[in-house]
C-alpha cells in the first residue's frame, strides 16, 4: 500500500510543475499592466514605474521570473497581493473556509439525492421513474450555472422571498470566527438564529453548485447498479430467496459504489470551477469571488498563486480518492 501511495505522489510532481507553468503563463496573457493597475487613478511617473517594475521583478526575463516564482512557492511563499498588500497565503486561508463550506453542502445535496435516484432508476429500469430521473439529470448537467442561479434568485428570493440573495449570514449577526464555517461557529456560540440564517444563505448557492455533480452522480450510480445487477452472484442471491432489499443494499450497492466514489472525488474539480461563478452570482465571500476580483484588478500574484493552490487541493482530493479506491478494491494496488 505504501508503494502505491508513493507512486501516486510521484505522478503528481510533473502535474504540479505543468500547472504552475500554465498559471504563470495565463496571467501574463491578461490584458493590462499590473503596475499601472496598482497605481490606480493617480498614475505613476516613468521613474517610479521603473522602480516598481524592478521591485516586483517584472523587468527580469520571463524564464527567470518563473523560476523565481517556483522557488518561492516551494518555500511556502506565495507572494504578496498587489492590491491589498497582504500575503496571498493569509488571504487564501481567510477565504477558503467559505468556499469549503459551500462545496461541502453542495456535495451533500448531490450525494443525498443523486445516489438514491440512481439506485431506484436502475431498479426500475425502463419505467417512467427511470426516464424522468435521467431526463432531469441530463437537463441539470446541461444547465448553465449562471442562468440557473439567476433563475432561482428571481423565483425564491425575488418572488417568494424565502431565501436571501447574497452573503453568508444576516448582517445583524456578528461573532469572531472560530473555524471559519458560519454554520459550525454559530452552533459553537450557541446562537441558533445565526445558525438558521447561515443555512438559509447556503440553500440557493449549494443547490446551484451541486446540480451538475448531482446529475453526474445519479447517472454514474445508475450505470454501476445496472452493471452489477446483471452479475452472476446477484442472480444466485436472488435464486437463494434473499429479500430484494438485501440483494440491492448488501450485494449490489456495495460493489456499485466503487466507481461512484471515484466519480464523487472527481467532482471536486467541478465544484471548485463552479464555485467561481456561484460565488460571483451570490456575492459569496470565498476563493472564487476573490479570484474574479483579482483578475479585474490585474493582481498577477493572487491569480497565479490562487490557481496553483486550487489545483493542489483538487489533486490532493484525487489522491485521497485513489487511495480509498485501492482500499476498497485491492486489485488496483496490484495493477
Amino acid at each position: 500500500m505504501l508503494t502505491f501511495i508513493l507512486r501516486r505522489l510521484a505522478y503528481l510532481v510533473p502535474t504540479v510543475i505543468g500547472i504552475s507553468i500554465c498559471a504563470f503563463a495565463f496571467v501574463r496573457l491578461l490584458p493590462g499592466d499590473p503596475i499601472l493597475a496598482m497605481a490606480g487613478e493617480h498614475g505613476v511617473t516613468p521613474e517610479r514605474y521603473e522602480i516598481l517594475k524592478e521591485q516586483f521583478g517584472y523587468n527580469a526575463p520571463i524564464w527567470q521570473q518563473y523560476f523565481q516564482y517556483l522557488g518561492n512557492v516551494l518555500t511556502g511563499n506565495f507572494g504578496v497581493s498587489l492590491s491589498t498588500k497582504r500575503p496571498v497565503w493569509n488571504e487564501f486561508l481567510t477565504l477558503f473556509p467559505a468556499t469549503l463550506e459551500l462545496a461541502f453542502f453542495a456535495m451533500m445535496f448531490a450525494v443525498i439525492i443523486g445516489i438514491p435516484a440512481g439506485i431506484f432508476a436502475a431498479i426500475k429500469r425502463g419505467s417512467w421513474f427511470d426516464q424522468i430521473t435521467m431526463g432531469i439529470a441530463l437537463t441539470g448537467y446541461s444547465m448553465p450555472i449562471f442562468w440557473w442561479g439567476l433563475l432561482l434568485i428571481i423565483f425564491f428570493s425575488g418572488t417568494l422571498g424565502w431565501t436571501p440573495v447574497s452573503g453568508r449570514i444576516a448582517l445583524n449577526f456578528f461573532f469572531k470566527p472560530i473555524t471559519g464555517f458560519m454554520t459550525i461557529d454559530s452552533l459553537l456560540y450557541g446562537n441558533w438564529p445565526a445558525f438558521v440564517s447561515a443555512l438559509r444563505h447556503l440553500i440557493l448557492p449549494a443547490i446551484v453548485l451541486g446540480t451538475i455533480p448531482l446529475a453526474v452522480i445519479a447517472r454514474q450510480t445508475r450505470s454501476a447498479m445496472l452493471e452489477v445487477l446483471g452479475e452472476d452472484y446477484i442472480r444466485t442471491a436472488r435464486a437463494k430467496g434473499l429479500p430484494p432489499s438485501r440483494v440491492t443494499n448488501v450485494h449490489a450497492l456495495r460493489n456499485a459504489l466503487i466507481p461512484v466514489v471515484t466519480t464523487i472525488g472527481l467532482q471536486v474539480g467541478m465544484l471548485m470551477a463552479g464555485a467561481i461563478l456561484t460565488e460571483t452570482i451570490f456575492s459569496w465571500p470565498g476563493v472564487g469571488k476573490w479570484m474574479i476580483d483579482s483578475i479585474s484588478k490585474r493582481d498577477y500574484v493572487v491569480v497565479q498563486s490562487g490557481l496553483l493552490l486550487i489545483a493542489l487541493i483538487v489533486m490532493a482530493v484525487n489522491l485521497l480518492v485513489d487511495v480509498l479506491y485501492a482500499v476498497i478494491n485491492p486489485r488496483i494496488r496490484v495493477q
